[in-house]
């Protein structure tokens, strides 16, 4: 990352629970002084000096690290997700929490509209179809088209309003599920999240994690959508209950999913592995050369933020 010979900006220590790419994590060391966490035990050596933490999305700040960092000043998160961070106790102590929100919206909703394609199309599947030699053998099963399909949404922040835009550039009608109505939205509210699975032909889920989204998409939700329809999780793997997805893919109560993200990532359920009408990734959303190089510079200039103050 260039720093146009800027003069170095230390701040008291920076603990890197979840390291930058590999030019701005360079970026990061010369700015500031950085230690990598390895262990409780270790980190007890240098726990007195550390103001700042580096962590990402998934990955968070467990509990016993963030009580064993007495001057802890601010928690930069390389992600949106602050559901792995106890937000209480970071308020109680007087703790900053950064994230990149706003960075990433684009490109986790154009993942959103990738996973909805390929999955419906059958695009993943056709490609194994086609490098098998099946094809030889005869056509592939038929896809389900995306143009006046019903998409329901369930999370209408900024990420879930690009999935709206998006959808409504394909054709498709748009509905949304949210604790509250949002004001001035020109799409459809339900405030039952069954009833819109029960409505739409893809349910995508766009919302946060945490306890109060915990197992939000169960069995009824599952089932409402359908042996026809389709779920796309771009959220967290927590929203949904991730046994009841499985079966319901197994034994073909929900016609197919797209998932980005997993409840005990990178664990995936070996079950998933072998069906056709699943598309996996790899917690992508925001795996973009572009917005990991702005999120990275976001958790910096925070960093050099704290250093000023």
């Amino acid at each position: 990352m260039p720093h146009d010979g800027a003069p170095d900006i230390l701040v008291p220590d920076v603990l890197v629970i979840e390291s930058l790419p590999p030019a701005a994590q360079a970026e990061l060391e010369r700015r500031h002084a950085t230690h990598r966490f390895t262990s409780l035990k270790a980190l007890h050596a240098v726990a007195e000096g550390i103001r700042a933490v580096v962590t990402g999305g998934g990955t968070g700040l467990d509990p016993a690290i963030m009580g064993a960092l007495p001057g802890l000043r601010l928690i930069a998160v390389n992600g949106v997700g602050t559901d792995r961070i106890d937000l209480v106790e970071a308020e109680r102590r007087g703790i900053a929490v950064s994230t990149t929100r706003g960075l990433l919206d684009a490109d986790v909703a154009d993942l959103a509209m990738g996973l909805m394609l390929d999955v419906m199309r059958g695009i993943s599947a056709n490609d194994r179809f086609v490098r098998a030699g099946e094809w030889l053998k005869g056509g592939p099963p038929l896809g389900d088209a995306i143009t006046g399909k019903k998409l329901g949404i369930v999370g209408l922040g900024a990420i879930g309003e690009g999935i709206a835009r998006r959808g409504a550039a394909f054709g498709m009608r748009i509905a949304y599920h949210t604790r509250r109505e949002k004001p001035g939205s020109s799409y459809t509210y339900y405030s039952d999240i069954v009833a819109l699975a029960h409505w739409c032909d893809v349910l995508v889920l766009a919302l946060p994690g945490g306890p109060a989204t915990s197992g939000l998409v169960n069995r009824a939700v599952i089932d409402a959508i359908g042996p026809q329809g389709y779920l796309v999780n771009v959220a967290r793997g927590s929203v949904v209950d991730e046994p009841e997805l499985v079966d319901a893919l197994k034994n073909g109560r929900l016609g197919g999913a797209g998932l980005d993200v997993f409840a005990h990532e990178p664990q995936v359920p070996e079950a998933l592995l072998g069906l056709e009408n699943v598309v996996l990734q790899a917690h992508r959303g925001s795996a973009t050369k572009e917005v990991r190089a702005a999120m990275a510079a976001h958790v910096i200039a925070a960093l050099d933020g704290l250093a000023g103050s």
